[in-house]
């Protein structure tokens, strides 16, 4: 049998798209080993009652030490990552190792397949004589431009630290659309020590990515053609979206159903959408602004606010609405929302995670991306897919309650914007169908497994 193991960067955008895969690589007979950090599987197996392992699955979940103290902040991402670079290879040989004598090495792996955000590993991979793949949760674009950092600098778009020298858009080819270097992913993340640490790290995953010629994509050439024309290597499988026949192994909070119900009694098309991924944190004053003007817009919403936010306890404002007009939850089955057909519109941060869901499903985007690479996803969901529209940002950085009623107001109002979403939700979709190209790239690497 073949036998894979997944090591996911340990956040929730990143997670979710590698236990979709987990899944679809079980349905074709693969056993699944998944390797959470020790703190974030904790969490995966509360909200799974405290199972490792579901019942008909071939998908196991194990853990591996990140490297941080109890104490220490895991939404410091950037923090996060150099002290697993740092730590996990170790642990993770041992890991190796010790699958590979169980039961005499029956149940030796096959292959193994690492987040782009952890490509360290594949050194890892390599040193052990195992076949490794690369999985990619992020636009193609992003990875594209990653893999040209070189010639970015030759170009004098930034200096050897990541900073921009020149500010506005370029492009790393003319194949691909535009970019900002507002956007670079680097400089949207804490302070300049921090971005160059992020940078140099982005350097080495980029040349930890060339050991090994398997860059699997959570994409389509229908979204993507000119970044995939720029880095051949990306291979697309995606939309990579949740299975109806298998609930997924990979959530860090317990799944709200309660919300579908809900969902149930609402009109069609006429219900917002709203939520900001696994990390967002936002200001009293902005969360409140939002409320109010989710109030302003009278239609009824669906809003996700985590319990590690802060935020449960600054909602009184919409406490009221509770209720026939609003539901509020800590977490949502997410692409079930979404293609449910009371769902008008997703107000969103952006995660390309989300961004699949929510293209896959058809449903128009408000965006308010956090950081990070979501302010690119903005940019392909507004100006290159011409999906949705963005808020504008007012006085001291806040959006407001107008600016809020007014966006609503005019993408629903927009019958193009709607009608392009769902022209692409069957360009995308097509894609997984037999025949399609992802269908047929995820072949081609399930028969490289099986060799």
């Amino acid at each position: 049998m073949v036998h894979v193991l997944v090591l996911p960067f340990p956040a929730q955008g990143h997670v979710n798209p590698l236990m979709h895969l987990s899944h679809k690589l079980a349905q074709h007979g693969c056993k699944v080993t998944f390797v959470n950090t020790e703190f974030n599987h904790k969490r995966v197996v509360s909200a799974m009652n405290g199972k490792v392992s579901l019942e008909g699955s071939k998908v196991e979940l194990i853990s591996i030490p990140d490297g941080l103290g109890p104490e220490e902040d895991r939404n410091d991402l950037v923090g996060l990552a150099l002290s697993m670079m740092r730590t996990m290879p170790f642990a993770l040989e041992k890991v190796i190792r010790d699958i590979n004598s169980l039961d005499g090495g029956r149940k030796r792996l096959t292959c193994i397949i690492v987040d782009t955000s952890m490509a360290w590993a594949l050194e890892v991979v390599q040193k052990l004589g195992i076949k490794g793949a690369l999985f990619i949760p992020l636009s193609a674009a992003i990875i594209a431009m990653e893999d040209n950092l070189q010639k970015l600098i030759e170009d004098g778009i930034i200096d050897s630290d990541g900073f921009p020298i020149r500010k506005g858009k370029f492009q790393v080819s003319p194949e691909m659309h535009t970019m900002d270097t507002a956007y670079l992913p680097w400089c949207c993340i804490g302070d300049p020590i921090t971005q160059k640490n992020l940078y140099h790290y982005i350097v080495k995953l980029a040349q930890c990515s060339h050991l090994t010629n398997w860059w699997l994509s959570n994409t389509t050439y229908e979204l993507e053609h000119g970044a995939l024309s720029v880095c051949p290597k990306i291979l697309p499988i995606g939309p990579l979206i949740e299975s109806a026949k298998y609930r997924s192994m990979g959530q860090f909070w317990e799944e709200d159903l309660s919300c579908l119900n809900w969902l149930n009694q609402q009109p069609p098309c006429s219900v917002i959408y709203v939520a900001f991924g696994s990390i967002a944190i936002f200001d009293p004053w902005q969360l409140k602004e939002l409320a109010l003007g989710l109030e302003l817009a009278n239609k009824p919403f669906l809003w996700v606010v985590r319990e590690d936010s802060n935020s449960i306890n600054k909602l009184a404002c919409i406490e009221e609405f509770q209720g026939t007009r609003a539901k509020i939850i800590k977490w949502a089955p997410q692409n079930s929302v979404l293609s449910h057909p009371a769902v008008a519109c997703f107000i969103s941060h952006c995660g390309w995670n989300s961004v699949m869901e929510g293209v896959s499903n058809g449903v128009p985007f408000l965006c308010w991306p956090y950081f990070a690479d979501q302010l690119h996803n903005k940019a392909y969901i507004c100006d290159v897919w011409k999906l949705g529209l963005g808020f504008e940002f007012g006085e001291k950085g806040i959006i407001s309650r107008w600016e809020i009623k007014k966006k609503v107001d005019q993408l629903l109002g927009d019958q193009n914007i709607r009608v392009r979403s769902k022209k692409m939700k069957e360009k995308v979709m097509n894609s997984i169908v037999e025949g399609g190209k992802s269908s047929e790239n995820f072949n081609k690497f399930m028969d490289w497994l099986k060799e």
